[in-house]
């Protein structure tokens, strides 16, 4: 595919599902304790040679936090036995609730891969058209894939650290306003509540139609950052619970033509440890 559009249609993938360089992956992701499992909700009913990409297994295992990006060798290695080769058109869709496709979508740009895209409305989207989905496990034959790591796509904490002194990157958090502002409890033990000093608010869910699983127009998501004082033009790092959700605001951000964000890895269940950096609360 030529487009920059990250997006793809259900009509598109309907009519190029079967072909052999097209590599479909179910990323469907939930937060710790909601049941059943994502993995369950991907062997009831999944779109048609969907090989199911588990955000939790291709991390980094030997860091503590939730789904830290792993080692180039370890994507490569993961995502060849998921039968995906550098060579393949890989479409990546999740339930429809925008979770972690667009996670996925970066990790590939992340590693090197420039042919990817997401399904525009997910599982949702397709099962509401009446298009076919299967149960079971979808075994693929493995591929080889090389990636080399793009470290200006994703952010450490030291580096979060020295911009709160130097500002020279926006943050733009993707949780629940409660969340950020500190009025609502992390979902996961121990993290305080709050958000990074000088950070700015932007719930993910304003950027895609809850009723269909369609991202909004782009002019929508255009007054969504002007009205969270964002400003596109300057450099930006996304940040939410774990990581994941803050990719759904680089993809936004990527559609209206601002390619070269980065997104911090570790986000709130990093820096909102007991013994993490100062917090802010309230309103941006």
């Amino acid at each position: 595919m030529t487009t920059n559009d990250p997006l793809v249609s259900t009509e598109w993938l309907a009519s190029h599902i079967n072909d052999a360089n097209v590599k479909l992956l179910d990323a469907t992701f939930k937060l710790p304790g909601i049941l059943p499992l994502p993995k369950d909700d991907y062997l009831a009913a999944h779109i048609p040679s969907a090989v199911y990409f588990d955000v939790d297994a291709v991390s980094d295992h030997s860091d503590p936090l939730p789904h830290m990006f792993p080692s180039a060798a370890q994507f490569g290695r993961d995502v060849g036995a998921l039968g995906v080769s550098n060579n393949d058109t890989v479409v990546i869709y999740d339930a429809g609730g925008w979770v972690a496709a667009p996670r996925v979508w970066w990790m590939f740009l992340s590693y090197g891969h420039r042919d990817v895209r997401i399904l525009n409305g997910g599982l949702k989207k397709w099962r509401a058209e009446g298009r076919p989905v299967q149960a079971g496990e979808v075994t693929a034959k493995s591929a080889t894939f090389k990636a080399t790591y793009d470290e200006r796509r994703v952010r450490s904490i030291k580096q979060m650290i020295a911009n709160v002194a130097s500002r020279a990157e926006q943050v733009i958090d993707a949780r629940a306003t409660e969340r950020f502002e500190g009025r609502a409890a992390e979902p996961r033990p121990g993290i305080r509540s709050g958000h990074i000093p000088g950070a700015l608010n932007l719930p993910y869910n304003n950027l895609f139609d809850a009723a269909t699983g369609t991202m909004k127009p782009l002019d929508e998501f255009k007054k969504a950052f002007a009205g969270a004082d964002v400003d596109t033009a300057k450099p930006i790092v996304t940040s939410c619970g774990s990581g994941v959700s803050a990719a759904v605001l680089t993809l936004a951000l990527y559609r209206l033509g601002v390619e070269n964000t980065a997104l911090y890895d570790g986000s709130w269940s990093e820096w909102g440890k007991a013994d993490g950096p100062a917090i802010a609360t309230g309103p941006a």
